[in-house]
């Protein structure tokens, strides 16, 4: 038993990247259904370009977006100066840095099924509600966000397992510090540099995988819970 016991430190990651996770999903959530709303209805200069800018944390080196948000939000960056002096916010070296790169990092992954699932409602049931004389905002409410709500539980899902999971922004942007920025797949890497880490970091994976496992899992649960539902509701 003593093998699958962790210790504090452990506890201290998981309940960091824990917190990390939530946090992220939390403030980029609301945003995410604004944009994928937006780039399933709207059309407008500049569309593909905006589209091809969410998506770069995919295809980019995950220790780039970590340097872009240095420059940009850290003690030295535009971003980074004018929230200090403002507001009195700092992201850099601090559990809100590691947040807001998880929030990045995660982004694409939350508005892409937001986006299809926007894109596969039919708009004649919107257009419906409208002719009735209900205002948009009404008709987002009430019709066309319970559509979409499979595709933003399976995206905020992923979302969250991806921010529980990254690490090369993080890194990059947070540094790795005890308590503060070090989340999961830090100590992760941590323990791989220890060499007695080798159990810790067998403890830390089988977590890691469970977690990412449980994530999947739970978002296919619950889009064919909601297809059922919206399904029956048709009916």
């Amino acid at each position: 038993m003593a093998f699958f016991e962790l210790h504090p430190q452990e506890w201290e990651a998981l309940s960091l990247s824990l917190k990390v996770a939530a946090t992220a999903l939390a403030v980029s959530l609301p945003l995410a259904v604004l944009t994928g709303y937006g780039l399933a209805r709207w059309r407008f200069p500049g569309h593909g370009l905006l589209n091809a800018l969410i998506h770069m944390p995919l295809v980019m080196p995950p220790v780039v977006t970590g340097f872009v948000l240095l420059l940009v939000f850290g003690p030295a960056g535009p971003a980074g100066q004018f929230l200090s002096k403002t507001f009195g916010l700092s992201f850099a070296f601090n559990w809100m840095g590691a947040a807001l790169a998880a929030g990045v990092m995660a982004f694409p992954l939350l508005v892409r099924p937001i986006r299809l699932a926007f894109e596969a409602i039919d708009p004649k049931l919107e257009e419906a509600a409208t002719s009735l004389g209900a205002p948009r905002l009404i008709t987002f409410a009430v019709v066309t966000f319970p559509l979409a709500l499979p595709g933003v539980l399976g995206g905020a899902v992923l979302a969250f397992a991806k921010a529980m999971g990254e690490f090369g922004a993080t890194i990059t942007f947070v540094s790795n510090i005890p308590g503060e920025t070090r989340t999961l797949a830090l100590a992760l890497y941590t323990a791989t540099q220890t060499p007695s880490g080798d159990v810790m970091a067998f403890r830390l994976t089988i977590i890691s995988a469970a977690v990412a496992l449980g994530a999947l899992l739970l978002s296919e649960l619950l889009a064919r819970h909601l297809r059922r539902r919206i399904g029956a509701a048709d009916d």
